[in-house]
């Protein structure tokens, strides 16, 4: 089903999943559709490898938890999660140098927590990683210390950023 972007969101500059000058990162971009959905592309490299030809574990839960965080940003802006517990479920290999598509969404919302879903989608449409997960609501500066000067958070657009993203069914 293809999905009309409403918005990007923010980057960090040194964030392991959305920060645009991390070498090592993900550097992740995150767009807001038009059905509520958060969708975020990434690629991972051979450096984010646990077995030969397989991204780690850990770095397709940092894609999905972070995309499932970010998506109460849409109906609270000024809102961050903070994670309390999150399940992932490993169904197929994520192989790396390839674009991944890592879709989260909102299925309960309380004044101190939130509750979500997501998953990890391979180029061929299949999903390799599904999780769901809690949050704590906190604004940024309960969380930690911002430096403005370096910890910038601000919008990064680049030519060729999409209007549209298909979103596959579940499979």
């Amino acid at each position: 089903m293809k999905l009309k972007i409403l918005k990007k969101q923010n980057n960090a500059r040194r964030c392991f999943v959305c920060g645009v000058d991390n070498n090592e990162g993900l550097k992740t971009e995150f767009y807001e559709l038009e059905d509520g959905t958060l969708a975020a592309t990434a690629v991972a490299h051979p450096f984010h490898q646990s077995y030969p030809g397989r991204v780690h574990g850990g770095v397709s839960t940092a894609l999905l938890d972070e995309t499932i965080g970010r998506a109460i940003n849409i109906t609270e802006p000024e809102t961050w999660g903070v994670t309390v517990e999150i399940t992932t479920r490993f169904k197929k290999p994520v192989p790396y140098d390839v674009p991944l598509l890592v879709i989260g969404r909102i299925t309960e919302n309380r004044s101190r927590l939130f509750s979500g879903e997501g998953r990890l989608i391979l180029p061929d449409g299949t999903t390799a990683v599904t999780a769901s997960a809690r949050y704590m609501k906190l604004k940024l500066t309960d969380i930690a210390e911002f430096d403005g000067t370096v910890d910038t958070w601000e919008l990064f657009p680049r030519e060729g950023d999409p209007a549209a993203l298909d979103l596959p069914d579940e499979k």
